[in-house]
């Protein structure tokens, strides 16, 4: 009797499960799909806006005369220039960029600046400092809209050309695209993909992209702002501690009654390198507990539910293989394998996006299960005065004001 009462709980729970990827795969912003992209034409403005491009940089040094020419090669038909706000770098970082600098005007592609950035005050995290330095130097410039670029992203010559006019043609305060990741070393291979199905499954980005809708996000290495939008929300100084700065500023400009836009993107592409799972370990360790604002009944909460979504599936599958094959009901195996075949469908599309075999997917369970170590494994180093380390930098593990 008690063995027949475990059964049909493991049952159910098998079934619930499916029935919540069957949720997800149909409703939920349909978040797995990655068509979500700028239009692929559109009339051009009737004039063409300026852009400042501000790129924060600390310790890109190696990274520069990779990505650095491709934002300084924009063809874009109005006023463009790019600022590079050296984060208190020690490997050379003003340097580099200089020199990349005077290669573009060689080539006649100036308009760099290289700022040299003042260290951030007490509560400030350190890349919206970076930020906010650039911000200013935009608006005396007179510049209409912001490009926050991150220092490892390389974008295709029309790139901020398609994004103003997105942003013209759909009135929006900021359009946003995610950065097509490295999928190059094995450990990339197998982690990075996931890295945006998860954030994607947080932030649906046709929730996103809602007029008036309450989900807020953005794409940190890639936010096309109205400089006049974000100054008439406060600039950075509410957000000034976030350490997800992206959705921070999102948030900011949603709660000010700004439109945004969230997608996906081939044509603006990061060349960040991460040979080894502990640098993939350390990047989302680095922020996951402050996505769940410090508590602990979130963690827990979390845990419990990527182990429900994406271990159960598994575990029923094989139980339920070895329950039929002993003469039993196959209903647990079927419950089972259906949430896991439902999942692995809905990882399909990411995959095909990062140019990755979807032989792949069903491998998400196991992902799974590393990115709820990560988040463990976050939260351990908030507790010790370690969470949100970067490049040698602390900052006090408080939530951001939102």
């Amino acid at each position: 009797m008690c063995q027949a009462v475990l059964m049909l709980i493991a049952v159910a729970a098998a079934a619930l499960a499916a029935a919540a990827w069957a949720y997800l795969l149909a409703g939920h912003g349909r978040f797995w799909r990655t068509g979500v992209r700028l239009p692929a034409s559109g009339a051009d403005p009737a004039q063409w806006p300026s852009v400042i491009a501000v790129i924060p940089a600390r310790d890109e040094a190696a990274m520069l005369p990779e990505t650095l020419p491709s934002v300084l090669a924009q063809q874009y038909q109005g006023r463009f220039a790019v600022v590079l706000v050296d984060d208190q770098s020690g490997d050379g970082t003003a340097g580099v960029a200089a020199g990349v600098g005077r290669a573009a005007d060689a080539a006649g592609h100036g308009g760099l600046e290289v700022m040299s950035g003042a260290p951030p005050p007490a509560g400030w995290a350190g890349k919206v400092w970076a930020m906010h330095q650039g911000l200013r130097e935009a608006a005396d410039r007179g510049a209409d809209y912001v490009l926050f670029t991150d220092a490892d992203i390389r974008y295709a010559s029309g790139a901020v050309a398609a994004l103003v006019r997105a942003a013209e043609n759909d009135d929006r305060v900021m359009v946003s695209q995610m950065a097509l990741l490295r999928t190059v070393t094995s450990w990339e291979r197998l982690l990075i993909p996931a890295f945006v199905y998860f954030f994607a499954q947080l932030y649906p980005f046709r929730w996103v992209n809602r007029r008036g809708g309450r989900t807020a996000a953005a794409a940190g290495g890639c936010m096309l702002v109205r400089r006049p939008a974000l100054e008439a929300a406060g600039g950075f100084e509410p957000i000034r501690g976030a350490r997800i700065d992206d959705v921070a500023l999102g948030g900011l400009l949603k709660r000010a009654g700004g439109d945004c836009w969230l997608g996906f993107s081939t044509d603006v592409v990061s060349r960040r390198r991460y040979d080894t799972v502990t640098e993939i370990w350390d990047m989302v360790a680095r922020s996951a507990y402050t996505q769940l604002h410090y508590s602990p009944i979130a963690l827990a909460g979390t845990v419990l539910g990527m182990l429900w979504l994406y271990l159960l599936p598994v575990g029923a599958t094989l139980a339920g293989a070895v329950v039929l094959i002993t003469g039993g009901t196959p209903w647990l195996a079927v419950a089972g394998l259906a949430a896991w075949a439902i999942m692995s469908i809905s990882y399909v599309p990411m995959l095909r996006m990062c140019g990755l075999s979807a032989a792949r997917a069903p491998c998400l369970p196991l992902i799974g299960l590393l990115y709820t170590a990560m988040t463990i494994s976050s939260a351990r180093r908030h507790r010790t005065g370690r969470g949100g380390e970067w490049k040698g930098r602390t900052i006090e593990a408080v939530p951001s004001r939102r």
